[in-house]
């Protein structure tokens, strides 16, 4: 069993705040097992997509973790994400979106790792 996504969103946004950075629910999904879609925007009119993980990635003992994967590895313009998330959404309308801001594009590479959720501010 897994956990609800409206308690990871919740963490994961938590998380972001504790450590100064912006993170916000733009579309509220299914409480239960709604796919959860992180958008980090890089306030540059850029923005990368982080989507869920094919379910094989899970492992069953560890029900607290969600993985993501990059949507591509480079920024995209902010469009082409908003054109993907409109997609997402039409094709479930269970999906949650959650958005936060960083110029560095840095807090979203802990989605990537097993470790998820993570927000951090640089150390400038």
């Amino acid at each position: 069993m897994r956990l609800k996504s409206s308690i990871w969103v919740a963490a994961y946004l938590r998380r972001c705040q504790t450590e100064g950075v912006f993170g916000a629910v733009r579309r509220r999904g299914a409480e239960e097992a709604g796919a959860v879609f992180v958008k980090v925007a890089t306030l540059d009119g850029n923005a990368m997509l982080y989507v869920p993980a094919p379910q094989a990635v899970y492992d069953g003992s560890r029900p607290i973790e969600r993985f993501f994967m990059p949507m591509s590895k480079e920024r995209l313009p902010e469009q082409s994400v908003e054109e993907r998330l409109a997609k997402e959404i039409r094709f479930d309308p269970d999906a949650w979106i959650v958005e936060t801001e960083d110029r560095t594009g840095r807090r979203a590479s802990s989605l990537s790792s097993p470790y998820a959720p993570r927000c951090r501010r640089p150390v400038a």
